[in-house]
């Protein structure tokens, strides 16, 4: 689990009680969305033939442009970490990664989920030094309007995600 043990109401819509707005819940989405994506191919080499990853993905950008509701982003994700659970190294935090931006829309503070995940695909696959450039990588990707809100998030939970974001 690498979510906090205490909610931050910025990761918590504003309809909820919190004071994410649902222009940066979208974005937050699609940043997740682009990390997972970036790293996929880890995962397409060893499953070329399982699309629940990028599934997974597609219905992040899709309930995004209101296409999908939230429980069908949701369950897509589930599904890419269901495509996980067998696999092992880099194809397996890969599609940790796309399940982690799918359920984004359901609890926003999966988007760090994702980034992680896609660090620890990199790593996995080529290392330490690939990992660092991944989240450098990510972080050039970031959208402006949450850009200091993920980098606090970074800060505050990089332990629990296994020092992913010490770059």
């Amino acid at each position: 689990m690498i979510l906090p043990e205490v909610r931050d109401p910025r990761f918590t819509t504003i309809r909820r009680g919190g004071t994410l707005t649902d222009a940066d819940h979208h974005f937050l989405a699609l940043w997740a969305a682009e990390c997972a994506e970036h790293v996929l191919p880890l995962f397409e080499a060893v499953r070329p033939d399982d699309p629940r990853p990028r599934r997974a993905i597609d219905h992040a950008r899709a309930w995004v442009r209101r296409e999908v509701g939230m429980m069908q982003a949701r369950a897509a994700g589930g599904h890419a970490m269901g495509a996980a659970r067998d696999l092992t190294g880099a194809a397996r935090f890969a599609a940790y990664a796309a399940g982690q931006a799918g359920v984004v829309a359901h609890v926003a503070a999966h988007e760090l989920g994702a980034a992680a995940y896609a660090i620890k695909a990199v790593r996995a696959a080529d290392g330490e030094d690939a990992g660092l450039a991944e989240c450098r990588w990510q972080r050039d990707q970031l959208p402006e309007a949450v850009r200091e809100l993920v980098l606090y998030d970074q800060r505050l939970r990089n332990d629990i995600c296994w020092s992913a974001f010490d770059c």
